[in-house]
């Protein structure tokens, strides 16, 4: 500031020297005026320079002028650079928040004090239809139009959290949205929601399987129990005491298989996959099948006057069957429980078909078809779950237990194969098993059929 000073002095010293120069005392005087002017004109013109240059907005180059004005400038120009560096440094931050925030399964919806959307990420767009550009803004009770949401929000409670039906939900298909609100900031409140139509799926799954379980086993326990105390209680013929240890044997073998057939889809759900290096050959689980059908026939129909028609591919048309790879108890426990459903379930005198066929694209497909009363088209979705049954008096005649088919699916997604079931009321059904080309291929044997343990 010092020199300044000196300098605007020296520059009236100049024009005051001029104008002594040329027009005596009197010009001094007016030479100092004229140079004071002077100054003040490009004092005004610096300043001017530096107001249009923060006018455009042009930071990244100060206007070039000397003294005060300048360094004025200059200084601005690296305060606004500073300033525009953390501005784009906090742009970035929350960019990144949000691109965080956009990347979270989980739905997420910023309000402000009024409960006006703000802001929210594609999830929860999906999930409550939201559209951001028409929607920003907009109170949040106008769109999610729900009593139990509208009450937890007006409650102010939100220690917990409220389960709503999902937009992309259909009746078949229903969808649950877990929301829960976080008050921060001044007044405003974060939502959070999550998809939780899988877990109340595995809840209710695991209420419905813990009450079919209950079921399966009270029942023969009753049974069990009344005839123990009818034994106890009540003199009996050896007939009336060898009929109900009969019965007690039936149903303590119907809990038997009930449990083991539990362990065994217990043991597939927590065993490794199957790997590709055990090959077996596709006779041998023809072999076992076809003798398995004719021993349960033969029990099934022991009182009847004609039995069952089983067909199954003759050992000229297995020798081109090739091998499978995998486990060979699993696969076999897989194909028995097919073959014996369609026996079970065919009256006597209908016939069963078991086929192997080698398709055009290298896989090969093993199936089953029965003449039996076939199955309505409602109950296919939900064969292969526990304990479902389409007709539940005529599966315990026939001693099912249930699980039969949930096992066949568990084993036959380790061996990455696909079943499909076809099936009419009144003209039967096919259930078909395809194994992909890696899980099948010729036989390399030489046609000796390799030692295979024997199922559990």
């Amino acid at each position: 500031m010092a020199w300044r000073l000196a300098l605007f002095l020296a520059w009236q010293l100049v024009g005051a020297s001029l104008g002594w120069w040329q027009l005596g005392r009197s010009g001094a005087l007016w030479g100092a005026l004229l140079a004071c002017w002077v100054w003040m004109c490009l004092d005004l013109w610096r300043a001017a320079r530096v107001l249009g240059w923060l006018r455009r907005g042009q930071i990244a180059t100060s206007p070039s002028i000397q003294g005060m004005w300048g360094d004025a400038a200059e200084r601005m120009r690296k305060l606004l650079r500073q300033s525009q560096a953390a501005a784009d440094s906090s742009q970035q931050r929350l960019q990144e928040i949000l691109a965080a925030l956009q990347a979270t399964p989980n739905g997420v919806v910023l309000l402000d004090g009024q409960g006006r959307i703000e802001w929210c990420n594609q999830t929860a767009a999906s999930q409550f239809g939201i559209d951001m550009p028409r929607d920003v803004m907009q109170v949040i009770g106008n769109l999610i139009r729900d009593p139990d949401f509208n009450a937890y929000y007006a409650a102010r409670d939100f220690s917990r959290d409220v389960v709503l039906a999902g937009r992309q939900g259909t009746p078949s298909r229903p969808m649950r949205i877990s929301v829960h609100l976080h008050p921060y900031g001044d007044g405003r409140t974060l939502l959070l929601s999550r998809d939780v139509t899988a877990l109340e799926q595995a809840e209710a799954m695991r209420r419905d399987f813990v009450a079919n379980v209950s079921h399966e086993m009270r029942t023969p326990l009753t049974v069990l129990t009344g005839f123990v105390e009818t034994l106890q209680t009540l003199t009996l013929t050896d007939d009336e005491r060898a009929r109900y240890l009969s019965l007690m044997a039936q149903q303590a073998s119907r809990m038997q298989s009930v449990v083991q057939d539990l362990l065994t889809l217990s043991r597939l759900e927590g065993s490794p996959l199957p790997g590709s290096s055990e090959w077996t050959p596709a006779r041998w689980f023809m072999q076992r099948c076809e003798e398995e059908a004719r021993a349960l026939s033969d029990l099934l129909c022991r009182d009847q006057a004609h039995g069952h028609i089983l067909r199954f591919p003759s050992a000229i048309a297995l020798e081109s069957a090739g091998e499978i790879a995998g486990v060979a108890t699993e696969l076999q426990s897989a194909f028995s429980n097919l073959v014996s459903n369609a026996v079970r379930y065919t009256p006597a005198g209908g016939s069963i078909a078991v086929d192997w066929v080698v398709n055009s694209d290298g896989s090969a497909t093993f199936k089953v078809s029965d003449s039996g009363p076939g199955i309505a088209p409602e109950h296919l979705p939900r064969l292969t779950e526990r304990f479902y049954r389409v007709d539940r008096s005529r599966s315990r005649e026939t001693g099912g237990t249930g699980l039969g088919l949930a096992i066949v699916k568990h084993v036959l997604q380790r061996h990455g194969a696909n079943l499909s079931i076809e099936s009419e009321l009144g003209k039967g059904s096919v259930f078909a098993v395809t194994f992909p080309v890696q899980r099948w291929r010729l036989a390399v044997s030489g046609g000796a059929l390799a030692p295979v343990p024997a199922p559990h």
